[in-house]
């Protein structure tokens, strides 16, 4: 059995991995005091239902927290959402262990092509348009 030292991709977190999560976090990670409900909905373009479904799962894994607070006048109250602390922490390791596997097939990849490109990354070839 291999341990994530010996293959990085067994570290990758399922969820946060799934593409409309990833953009959750990712927007939550850049907004010290959280978003509201409606501004994650509008920047990951996901309908209510759909943004629901995954705000429950990352709070299922104590990823992220939701306050709702009363808005004066309006009868609906505000949800804001932010990254826990142990969320972040998480987010941080993930993106550490992302590194290292697009490191590791850039290398692989660039092995192939004995080509570099700025910075050190193997430059990936474009297939050939047949």
């Amino acid at each position: 059995m291999s341990t994530p030292a010996d293959n990085p991709f067994a570290a990758l977190q399922r969820v946060l991995h799934e593409p409309h999560r990833l953009a959750l976090v990712s927007a939550l990670a850049a907004a010290v005091d959280g978003l509201s409900f409606n501004e994650l909905k509008e920047t990951c373009d996901l309908t209510d239902g759909n943004l629901n479904r995954h705000l429950k799962a990352l709070e299922d894994e104590g990823i992220i927290a939701q306050r709702k607070s009363a808005e004066s006048g309006k009868g609906r109250p505000r949800t804001t959402v932010t990254l826990t602390p142990s969320g972040r922490k998480r987010f941080v390791k993930y993106l550490e262990t992302l590194e290292e596997v697009l490191m590791q097939a850039a290398a692989s990849v660039g092995a192939e092509t004995g080509r570099r490109a700025p910075g050190g990354l193997f430059v990936i070839p474009r297939p050939s348009r047949a």
